[in-house]
């Protein structure tokens, strides 16, 4: 909020204000969405497989960033009819853990989708030992070890978001680790051709192979996705840290809530591909909306 009124007294710049009606609607609709995901995944057993759990860190990830907005929203909300005091001791502690829940939404998001790179991969190039090197139990376990490096880096940026120590790393964790994906996929659809060939022989191979690369193009989607919703909004936070007194960066900066609502965008449109790009996934849908076995 103080950026958005800075950025008003710099430059000529009207501030686009997107309505609450808005940002809740997009935010329920994000959190119902990947909630029926996680449930999906749940209740069907075919799809207790590493690949559908990466996605379903996902689908968390997406979830924690509408409820933080939500949230976000109802605190600015009980501000504005007085309820709430700006500058109160459990208004901070409240607005750090709001910070916490965004930092970790955008971590889990980047490292699942490291970790759904990662397992496409794995089983375009390594078809035939998939199984063995992607067991579930090691899936659980890249989670787990994900989940808790999230969950305390996200803890000491909220608490230490104010050095600068903390947040140039933040703000260089984000494009550093698109760049680590862009050149796994790059490696990946170079190498596919030249892979495919020696794996032409064998039996099936034509199914497994295009079963591959529709996986391959489906994780495409998602960070093509992914970079559209929030890059938009670290760049945001590259532009109030190092060049606030800028006319043109302030300028950008009262775009700020439609950066917001591209976030809660992201959680909505994740699940749409979950059911448009898994045969399995809808099947499961349809069980679950028509009530039966």
């Amino acid at each position: 909020k103080n950026i958005s009124d800075f950025s008003l007294n710099v430059t000529d710049c009207t501030q686009v204000v997107v309505p609450e009606e808005v940002f809740f609607t997009v935010a329920a609709a994000g959190i119902l969405e990947n909630l029926l995901v996680l449930i999906a995944v749940v209740r069907n057993k075919n799809l207790h497989l590493p690949m559908y759990f990466f996605i379903c860190s996902l689908a968390i990830s997406d979830m924690l960033g509408s409820l933080y907005k939500t949230l976000e929203n109802i605190f600015i909300i009980l501000c504005k009819m007085g309820y709430l005091t700006r500058r109160g001791d459990f208004e901070k502690k409240l607005d750090d853990a709001m910070d916490s829940m965004f930092i970790l939404s955008l971590l889990g998001s980047i490292f699942s989708l490291l970790a759904i790179a990662a397992d496409r991969y794995i089983t375009i190039f390594y078809a035939l030992r998939y199984h063995n090197i992607m067991t579930l139990r090691r899936a659980l376990a890249i989670l787990a070890i994900i989940w808790t490096f999230c969950a305390g880096s996200s803890i000491a940026i909220a608490l230490f978001s104010y050095e600068a120590a903390t947040v140039i790393p933040f703000t260089i964790l984000f494009p550093l680790m698109m760049f680590f994906i862009l050149c796994l996929y790059i490696h990946m659809f170079l190498l596919a051709r030249s892979h495919a060939k020696k794996i032409a022989s064998l039996p099936t191979s034509t199914v497994h192979q295009r079963t591959n690369m529709k996986g391959a193009i489906t994780l495409t989607i998602f960070l093509g996705v992914f970079l559209c919703c929030w890059a938009p909004f670290v760049l945001h936070i590259l532009l109030a840290r190092f060049c606030p007194h800028n006319p043109y960066c302030a300028c950008y900066m009262s775009i700020f809530h439609v950066n917001g609502t591209l976030i809660m965008c992201n959680a909505i449109i994740d699940p749409m591909i979950f059911a448009f790009r898994s045969p399995e996934l809808r099947c499961t849908f349809k069980k679950m909306f028509c009530c039966s076995r």
